[in-house]
């Protein structure tokens, strides 16, 4: 371990715990940010060769509330804190989540669903093809329950797992992550570098409805 990767590491978590206090202050019991620690895994994910018509993703919605992520809002946003994703909270805070569903953002093929653990929790990871062929994969983490395992057909708007706090060690939130890059280790959560990881939220919001 390099000097200047302790020095960026004590630095970022600096800027982590501050960012903790200011959002508790401004909402009681909301979650902090995630503490990630679980080494890069291969996963060897594979993409499937053909997406069958009725999987192919046309529309996409949010993963809580659904469609429109209704009595929830962005605790911690993409870019925040070197955030690579997005943390869905209940807007009652707290724990008051926990167990609540998960959606599957769009049609696809869910291609891993496992309890990693550690500060992960249950993860599930979900293939989409959009009409133009461009593919995307979408993660769901720190998941109470999976209610699907890889190699399901999932639909828009499927229960696919439940809110949860990654066996207590944070507040329930449902952390998403949309990638453009296909396959890639389960990574950490938080990086300077956002390639292959895209703003869940822009995303969302420019792809509600496709066309061919």
């Amino acid at each position: 371990m390099t000097l200047r990767y302790i020095i960026y590491s004590l630095g970022l978590s600096w800027t982590c715990l501050c960012c903790r206090n200011e959002i508790a202050e401004k909402t009681p019991n909301v979650l902090g940010p995630d503490t990630i620690t679980v080494e890069a895994k291969s996963d060897s994910l594979a993409r499937p060769p053909v997406f069958p018509k009725q999987f192919i993703a046309t529309a996409f919605d949010y993963p809580v509330g659904k469609p429109d992520a209704k009595g929830y809002y962005n605790a911690q946003g993409f870019g925040l804190n070197y955030h690579l994703g997005d943390d869905w909270n209940a807007v009652t805070g707290g724990n008051s989540d926990l167990g609540d569903p998960i959606y599957s953002i769009a049609n696809g093929q869910v291609n891993f669903a496992e309890d990693i653990g550690l500060g992960w929790g249950k993860v599930v990871r979900v293939l989409h093809q959009i009409p133009n062929g461009e593919q995307y994969e979408s993660l769901y983490a720190h998941c109470d329950s999976m209610l699907v395992q890889a190699g399901d057909w999932v639909m828009r708007g499927q229960q696919i797992a439940t809110i949860g706090n990654a066996d207590g060690q944070y507040y329930a939130h449902l952390h998403l992550e949309i990638r453009d890059s296909i396959g890639m280790t389960i990574g950490g959560g938080y990086a300077e570098d956002t390639t292959g990881y895209l703003d869940p939220t822009h995303f969302l919001n420019t792809h509600r409805a496709l066309t061919k």
